[in-house]
């Protein structure tokens, strides 16, 4: 673990200016606020993030981006919070701190959904400061390093396929190709570790074998560069053994057949010297057809800048070569912490952070905005970074690179999402060719567009680029959405016709809840969609439709002996002296249905109130007048009860008409009315309603709320 003196000399070593007590308040502040916490490993919390710093200083990043890095996991794992650390190391570290802090603290429905909002979140903070990403590539660098230590095998393996799904493209795809190969290399291990075991004998063997063979190429590559008087630094390593493996699977080969296992570099002063050594290397050895490249004159779209060639070199080894500048070098090893500028207060230039470099990240902001959910901007992010590339040019000769596989129509959501909503054709050096054809290197491209154009969806059959699948699809879902909408309420009407009811959006906002949807739209769309009948929507609104149709297809058989009526004698209360004088209390008007109590009284007989009736408070110190009563289950539905309800309607001509014929409809009767309260828009009225039981209320209740006359409907006591 580095010590807080050798991080500090770390970075003053590349950045004088660095503020050295900023960098001692964070490591300080971390060790306090880790604390006792403990790593899988055993180690102190503390000497994550430590080491997260120390990662990062290879990289000659300013002094924010050490801070955040100390910090990262404060407000993640520990008390402390945004506002704490933006006071104690200003805005732009919090921001950054929390640019990376993930989403633990939100429940979601999957590990799925969790990671693609993780990933959302971590895309938006980066798209504000790339130093975000740096930060989170070093910290997931140094867990992978310690990843041995997770006991769980399927945590270790899901944290394995993240990396290499998302974090090893993330580092490729701004150029820091160290970080990228170790991260692969570590998670390739976790997730194959026979294959890579495998590989890893036989270079080893390949190396007893070959006696020095990397030195004695090395210095063969070293004299031809001297002999055409080019001053030339030669390097050379083993491919990791990830990418031999890739290499194997791509070309369906094994390991014997495997040659090219050899990389080296040629670094020289300018970028003529570049094409110069070039010359000198074709000159003298076989070149392998098809693999050379011009990194220098088309870069890559990190910025990335070289020439590779592969050769049949010295003692006829099959190697590849990479030629480029010392600029150059720097910048293919550092990739974007290369762009700093620590003069101008650490923060990236202006020109190179809107440069074409950062037109990947730009275009993963346009997925996000067009994907339909995190899962699926996820899916399309994964399309994205994994493809290999391809360079097409406009006709005013700009330079698209594009995803392996592309088409004109991928093409023309790479220049502009408009133009790819519009296109109807399209010109490969300078011929019409269709939509799908593949677009090769150097293919110089012209969209042929329509204002009547409109995306189509079979695009999405050949589409490759992640940009242009979430357009399209986003397109459909929406087009879709329509034609559902609209077939969704022509259902509706229909229904609520037959049911001699009136539609209306007020009647259908009283059921979006029971139906899980969000807005009237989204119902009528599930409606046209087919998921929800347009009769269950009437029933969900107007619930004693349901009973009156079930009980009309009742079909008597024979009259069953059955308990005496009690609308002929009887009383529908169980738990009463035979020839108790009973009624129910007017102050809540209990109903079959309610939980209910005997209440003696004096004169009276007993005096029938719901449990939660407010006046049973005076009867709390008699516990002798109390009696156990409960409702018949047969006598209760043969008898009417009157309820009682507040309801306000609106002050207009027909209102007291539609709402006695929304309650007649509803199998109630009105006992009698009140004005209660009369204003110049609404009435407040108090209506006794008969009706059956609690459940034949409800359904009344239901029927009122969907009215467009009526605006609050309330069961009353009292």
């Amino acid at each position: 673990m580095l010590r807080q003196f050798a991080l500090v000399e770390k970075v003053k070593s590349y950045d004088p200016s660095a503020d050295e007590d900023a960098i001692t308040r964070a490591y300080v502040y971390a060790m306090k606020m880790h604390g006792s916490q403990k790593r899988a490993s055993g180690d102190p919390y503390f000497s994550h993030p430590i080491e997260v710093a120390g990662i990062l200083t290879d990289y000659n990043v300013d002094t924010a981006t050490i801070i955040t890095a100390l910090l990262h996991d404060t407000i993640e794992d520990t008390d402390a919070t945004y506002d704490e650390i933006e006071q104690m190391f200003g805005n732009e570290v919090a921001r950054l701190v929390d640019g990376v802090t993930k989403l633990t603290r939100i429940n979601f429905v999957s590990d799925k959904a969790k990671q693609a909002e993780n990933f959302r979140k971590f895309l938006l903070a980066m798209s504000e400061d790339i130093r975000v990403l740096l930060v989170k590539l070093a910290d997931r660098l140094h867990n992978m390093r310690t990843l041995s230590y997770i006991k769980k095998p399927e945590s270790r393996a899901r944290i394995a396929m993240e990396t290499m799904d998302i974090y090893a493209p993330l580092a490729e795809r701004i150029g820091m190709d160290e970080i990228k190969s170790q991260l692969e290399d570590l998670a390739f291990t976790e997730l194959n570790s026979e294959a890579r075991r495998s590989v890893v004998r036989r270079l080893e063997f390949l190396r007893n074998q070959g006696d020095g063979l990397v030195d004695r190429i090395i210095d063969e590559l070293n004299t031809r560069m001297l002999d055409n008087d080019l001053v030339a630094k030669v390097h050379g390593r083993e491919k990791s053994p990830y990418s031999i493996w890739c290499k194997m699977q791509q070309h369906d080969v094994g390991f014997e057949q495997l040659s090219d296992i050899m990389a080296f570099r040629i670094v020289v002063d300018s970028v003529e010297d570049c094409y110069r050594a070039l010359g000198v290397v074709h000159g003298a050895y076989r070149t392998v057809p098809g693999r050379f490249k011009d990194y220098i004159s088309t870069p890559k779209p990190n910025g990335y800048r070289s020439l590779h060639t592969g050769v049949f070199g010295p003692e006829n080894h099959r190697i590849e070569l990479q030629i480029r500048t010392r600029d150059m070098h720097i910048i293919a090893e550092s990739g974007v912490a290369a762009h700093w500028n620590y003069k101008e207060g650490g923060h990236p230039d202006a020109a190179r952070r809107d440069g074409p470099q950062y037109r990947w990240l730009r275009e993963l902001l346009e997925i996000l905005e067009n994907a339909s959910n995190p899962e699926e901007f996820l899916e399309h992010t994964k399309l994205e970074m994994f493809k290999d590339q391809v360079f097409a040019f406009t006709p005013r000769g700009e330079l698209i690179s594009l995803p392996s596989g592309a088409t004109p129509v991928d093409f023309a959501y790479a220049v502009h999402s408009e133009i790819g909503d519009r296109c109807v054709g399209s010109k490969i050096n300078g011929r019409m060719m269709p939509l799908r054809t593949r677009l090769r290197n150097g293919d110089q491209v012209e969209i042929v567009t329509s204002k009547a154009q409109t995306p189509s969806p079979t695009w999405d059959r050949f589409v490759v680029s992640g940009k242009a699948r979430a357009r399209i699809r986003r397109f459909v879902r929406l087009q879709e959405r329509d034609q559902y909408h609209a077939l969704g309420r022509s259902i509706l009407q229909r229904a609520f016709k037959e049911s001699r009811n009136e539609l209306s959006d007020k009647a259908l906002s009283g059921v979006l809840q029971t139906f899980s949807q969000p807005t009237i739209e989204d119902l009528c769309a599930q409606v046209g969609a087919g998921h929800i009948t347009g009769r269950a929507i009437v029933e969900g609104v107007y619930p004693r439709l349901k009973i009156t149709e079930d009980e009309d297809k009742i079909v008597q058989i024979s009259n069953p002996k059955t308990r005496k009526d009690p609308q002929k004698g009887g009383v529908p209360i169980t738990g009463l002296i035979p020839g108790m004088a009973m009624h129910y209390a007017g102050c809540c008007h209990p109903l079959p249905g309610d939980r209910i109590v005997g209440i003696v009284t004096t004169g009276k007989g007993v005096t029938i109130h719901t449990i939660d009736c407010e006046n049973l408070a005076q009867y709390q110190d008699e516990p002798e007048r109390w009696l156990d009563v409960a409702w018949d289950s047969i006598g209760s539905s043969h008898q009417s009860h009157v309820a009682r309800v507040n309801v306000t309607v609106l002050n207009e001509p027909g209102t007291l008409g539609d709402l006695s014929t929304v309650i007649a409809k509803n199998g109630g009767n009105i006992s009698n009315l009140k004005v209660m309260d009369r204003q110049t828009d609404f009435f407040v009225l108090l209506i006794d309603i008969e009706v059956k039981d609690v459940k034949h209320l409800s359904d009344v209740i239901a029927a009122l709320r969907a009215s467009t006359k009526v605006n609050t409907v309330d069961r009353a006591r009292g």
